[in-house]
């Protein structure tokens, strides 16, 4: 429901300056419990990505695992992987960027694809542990660094322009899921071919079609 106020219009004087004084503390007040809102929602998503991927892949039997999510798209465990590299490289670097530079210095490139090499010799265990390592750290930094006061400063991102700290927040916690879509649509094609006619009703499957 939107905060109604009182008309300060027909107020006189001091008593109108008051009155305005009064709205513009509770806007504010409104808009910081806002604020803290999303980004307590966003950990509370965030925190949760290790424990389904853990419960999902681990000790998966290998017939799951060496499906891409598309044609020259990642197995599951290439995207956790990626994961992993988001939370070295990507979000808590751009989280204090944003807070020590603001717009005068962009993000640093991110490499999509650096797990590729670097993860060659890991098993999906290790990859996953060291995932909830990196992201149970990062939270704990988050928490550390950002206040609600500062979830509209900017930073500059190479390719996108000026982004605030609470869409890179939000995209975060997006990010996430789209991965995690991402790992589905993976093991769901390690068994396009067995379903046989019943392809026709899994969208899952005819997503990857298209």
């Amino acid at each position: 429901m939107a905060t109604r106020f009182a008309s300060s219009d027909h107020v006189p004087g001091v008593a109108r300056e008051c009155v305005i004084a009064i709205q513009y503390r509770v806007q504010t007040k409104i808009c910081h419990m806002l604020d803290r809102v999303s980004l307590d929602e966003s950990i509370a998503l965030l925190e949760r990505t290790p424990r389904v991927l853990h419960e999902l892949l681990a000790g998966l039997p290998e017939s799951w695992l060496t499906e891409r999510d598309t044609p020259g798209g990642w197995t599951a465990q290439d995207v956790v992987g990626h994961l992993v590299t988001g939370e070295l490289e990507n979000w808590i670097p751009r989280v204090e960027r944003i807070l020590n530079d603001g717009t005068s210095r962009p993000f640093d490139p991110f490499d999509r694809f650096a797990h590729v090499e670097r993860d060659r010799d890991e098993t999906m265990h290790q990859l996953l542990d060291h995932f909830a390592e990196l992201r149970a750290d990062n939270i704990e930094r988050m928490r550390e660094l950002v206040d609600v006061d500062d979830m509209d400063r900017r930073g500059l991102h190479p390719d996108l322009g000026e982004v605030t700290l609470a869409e890179l927040i939000a995209t975060w916690s997006v990010h996430d899921l789209d991965h995690i879509a991402q790992i589905y649509a993976a093991l769901a094609g390690a068994r396009d071919a067995q379903v046989g006619p019943w392809k026709a009703n899994l969208g899952i499957l005819l997503r990857r079609d298209i």
